[in-house]
């Protein structure tokens, strides 16, 4: 028999991980963390076992910095990542690209169905979103009373906008019942009229980081549905800028931060004050100069003839009345014989045009052309008659008996066909021949 194959364990090892690598590839484990190490490249490794079995994990430095906790043992996780093979010590492992905590899968799922849903009906779409105020007067925050996120707001507003009115609507914003606070508060100040409120310009939703679970009554459906119904605009500031919300999608804007929120509603003073004085120099240009404009107006009519002489101006205006009433009394009496000369006109030729004048005028003209058209019809049968009788005497001259007249015979068959070659007639023909004044039958007896 052959010799079997042998490699090396290279060439094994690279077999192996192949087979891993497409047989079973991409794949999510949970298990607990154990042996846990940071390495100072970023890089994280770690041991991810349950009750039976355990398998090595690696978390490169890129995908370690987009989770939203950092790692430890201990930790319950649920990971994603590719099957592998470590060559250098034939261990097979998972590269790590996303990490959640146990049980993450059915809120991510729930989030997931729900954003679909609404993004559907369309409460995502931009056509809804309405515009943040640039300079608000009342800024109502719908948040925890004692977080570290308002005391944050409260410092930015109060330092780069202090004429800004601040309304601290305090709900919870963690636990079983939250979303229906946050709901309600929304519609409340809605109508803050109506409940002896002020009126908010913006309100701002948020809270500070957490876990998907610390976050999670942002996406709850009772709470995009407030924020999409509110008539004033909300700006949505849940956990760090890596975090997103249902109520991020809904909102007319989205914040990193809480904080990040507060510097949008709060443009700070010094570039405040940059504005106004910039507009204080335009208008103070554009006043000092329809100031100037209106000094020239009057110097020029103070140097006229209206501050100088206006008894003079006030004659010459009354002559052109004068002169615009003679006028207009000329025109109206050319403009009256001129109506006049069209109506007569018309009449004359309403006159010219009527129906009984124009009957006669057409009987005499059909008389006239029913003379001429006799004249002109016996004039052509006089005509054709002289015709008729001159072809009838060029035709009596030119026929038969105008010939033999004139001393010719012709030679016809009994029949009385014209016989006018020798050469056709047979000894023994009857032939007749036709004179002026009668006819001689005779038999042919030869031909020359």
């Amino acid at each position: 028999m052959p010799d079997p194959a042998v490699l090396t364990v290279s060439a094994l090892t690279r077999t192996i991980r192949s087979l891993l690598e497409e047989q079973v590839g991409d794949v999510w484990v949970e298990g607990e963390i154990s042996n846990h190490r940071l390495q100072s490249s970023g890089h994280q490794y770690f041991t991810l076992k349950d009750e039976t079995a355990q398998i090595s994990c690696v978390l490169f430095r890129n995908a370690g910095a987009r989770l939203p906790m950092p790692l430890r043992d201990g930790m319950q996780v649920q990971l994603f990542g590719g099957l592998t093979v470590y060559e250098a010590r034939g261990n097979y492992q998972i590269i790590v690209r996303t990490v959640q905590p146990k049980g993450q899968g059915s809120l991510q799922q729930r989030f997931e169905a729900l954003k679909l849903k609404l993004a559907e009906e369309g409460l995502f779409d931009m056509e809804w979103k309405k515009p943040i105020p640039k300079f608000p007067r009342c800024v109502a925050l719908v948040t925890s009373p004692t977080g570290a996120a308002i005391r944050d707001m409260l410092n930015i507003l109060t330092r780069r906008a202090p004429w800004v009115r601040v309304l601290v609507f305090p709900v919870r914003v963690q636990g079983q019942g939250a979303e229906q606070e946050i709901a309600k508060a929304i519609q409340l100040l809605n109508r803050a009229e109506e409940i002896d409120l002020p009126v908010p310009d913006t309100i701002v939703v948020g809270r500070g980081g957490g876990s998907l679970e610390d976050l999670w009554n942002f996406n709850e459906e009772v709470v995009a549905r407030a924020i999409f119904a509110s008539e004033i605009p909300i700006i949505s500031a849940v956990g760090h800028e890596i975090d997103f919300t249902i109520a991020d999608f809904v909102a007319d804007l989205r914040a990193p931060t809480p904080s990040a929120a507060a510097e949008l509603l709060a443009p700070d003073v010094t570039e405040l004050r940059r504005h106004f004085e910039a507009l204080d120099k335009r208008l103070a240009y554009r006043v000092n100069t329809t100031l100037e404009q209106h000094e020239r107006v009057l110097e020029l009519m103070d140097k006229g003839a209206l501050h100088r002489e206006p008894v003079r101006l006030l004659r010459d205006a009354e002559q052109r009345v004068d002169d615009a009433e003679s006028g207009f009394h000329d025109a109206l009496s050319g403009f009256w014989r001129e109506i006049e000369d069209t109506l007569i006109h018309h009449q004359h030729a309403l006159e010219r045009f009527q129906p009984t004048r124009l009957l006669s005028d057409a009987g005499h003209r059909m008389d006239l052309l029913q003379h001429r058209l006799a004249s002109v019809v016996r004039q052509r049968i006089n005509q054709e008659d002289e015709r008729i009788r001159a072809m009838r005497k060029l035709l009596k001259s030119l026929g038969p008996d105008g010939v033999l007249a004139r001393g010719f015979s012709m030679t016809t068959d009994p029949t009385g066909k014209a016989i006018s070659d020798a050469t056709k007639v047979r000894v023994g023909d009857m032939l007749i021949t036709k004179f002026a004044n009668g006819s001689v039958s005779s038999v042919a007896t030869g031909n020359k």
